[in-house]
């Protein structure tokens, strides 16, 4: 074994053990995480030095602890095998409103009591006080807009990305994209026809779903995925599953897609012509379909290039950004990604980079390979966006050997 063999032996032996600590760290955060996300902001809004009266501290003591045995129980109910609507609405609403409560009264419990300790503001209590009448106005605030901004149609998002390989008679194909719907407990029937009307302005050449439809099998949720039947383009609709589909009966997505005439490329592809040049469009199954245990699902990217030529520029549908190093090393021109939905509450975003290589946005990877990964166009679990709106993409191909415009 030469010198580099056995470096690259050993970080890949650190890399593992590293994964290793994670995943074992992972395992204890659905216990912990709870009480976190409602005793910090209890201790921060009550009890560190405010001095409320009895009443009200035993009061807000009791809305906590309400918090912290209600939510785990209502998301067991209502993600579990009950599927229980209104559980899972309760619980994930608790969910959203105690993550945001927690993130400010440790940013504001820490910074705006110290910027009030140096200003010489008032003595402890009124400081104290100040801080906990902060964290809750701007939680008000924030849960409003959050709310607001996850059930509005989403904006469009236009960007030109070139690529080198794309021939002059592609240039200016027209790629939407929606992703992570999460069509769910929360009727959005009526927002999913707005969504597809929206996107049908766009005259797109090729429209892309990149998984998550929905929470919930396909009979459940077939109302709220009906209007993707209405959606229009000049040359293709393509649907690749996500992870949440293996929480639902996936083939019976893969199996309403098609119904709704849509193209669910199965690691499969199709050919898009124009102008005389071709664009490979290929997708994969999401990473976590080989372990559903669901017979013929698993991401296989060279089954999907199979029979493909090689010369050919190729556009890629994986569900999650992480997917993107199979692409870099199978050659991939652009691959269209979800999943992260952007963090969707600030700023979980941090976490969302633990697990995945981009949370937004265009990024490359490697020589060759871009990656465009999307914040979603609906919302999972908790209605709310902060900081991270939601997102219909139009992502217009260009080719380095097009005319120069008159």
């Amino acid at each position: 074994m030469t010198a580099t063999s056995e470096a690259r032996a050993a970080d890949g032996a650190a890399h593992a053990t590293q994964q290793g600590r994670l995943r074992r760290v992972m395992r204890y955060i659905p216990l912990i995480a709870p009480v976190l996300l409602w005793t910090v902001p209890c201790w921060v809004l009550l009890h560190a030095g405010q001095h409320w009266p009895l009443p009200v501290a035993l009061g807000g003591t009791a809305l906590f602890v309400l918090g912290l045995i209600a939510m785990p129980l209502a998301m067991v109910r209502g993600h579990g095998r009950r599927q229980q609507d209104w559980a899972a609405i309760v619980g994930d609403t608790l969910l959203g409103t105690s993550w945001v409560l927690f993130t400010w009264s440790v940013l504001l419990g820490v910074l705006l009591r110290l910027a009030l300790t140096v200003a010489g503001v008032g003595d402890g209590q009124t400081r104290a006080r100040i801080v906990t009448w902060a964290v809750l106005g701007v939680a008000a605030v924030l849960l409003a807009w959050g709310y607001a901004e996850a059930r509005r149609v989403p904006r469009v998002r236009q960007l030109d990305v070139q690529l080198p390989r794309l021939g002059a008679g592609l240039d200016g194909t027209r790629v939407v994209l929606i992703t992570d719907t999460h069509y769910g407990p929360l009727d959005r029937a009526r927002w999913s026809a707005r969504v597809c009307a929206k996107v049908n302005t766009l005259d797109a050449d090729l429209v892309c779903h990149t998984g998550d439809i929905a929470d919930g099998t396909a009979e459940r949720r077939r109302a709220q995925a009906a209007p993707l039947g209405t959606v229009r383009a000049t040359r293709a609709r393509v649907y690749v599953t996500g992870n949440h589909e293996y929480y639902s009966e996936a083939q019976g997505w893969v199996d309403l897609m098609d119904e709704l005439g849509w193209e669910p490329l199965r690691n499969r592809h199709l050919l898009l012509e124009r102008g005389g040049d071709t664009l490979v469009v290929a997708g994969v199954d999401d990473v976590t379909a080989e372990s559903s245990g669901l017979a013929g699902h698993r991401a296989h990217l060279a089954g999907a290039l199979n029979g493909a030529d090689p010369d050919l520029p190729v556009l890629l549908l994986a569900h999650q950004p992480k997917f993107v190093d199979r692409a870099a090393a199978g050659g991939i021109d652009l691959q269209l990604s979800g999943h992260t939905h952007g963090g969707q509450i600030w700023p979980f975003h941090h976490l969302v980079r633990i697990d995945q290589p981009a949370v937004a946005g265009l990024s490359r990877h490697g020589t060759r390979t871009l990656l465009y990964t999307s914040r979603g166009t609906g919302f999972w679990g908790p209605p709310f966006r902060v900081f991270a709106p939601s997102e219909i993409t139009l992502l217009v191909l260009r080719s380095p050997q097009r005319p120069p415009t008159p």
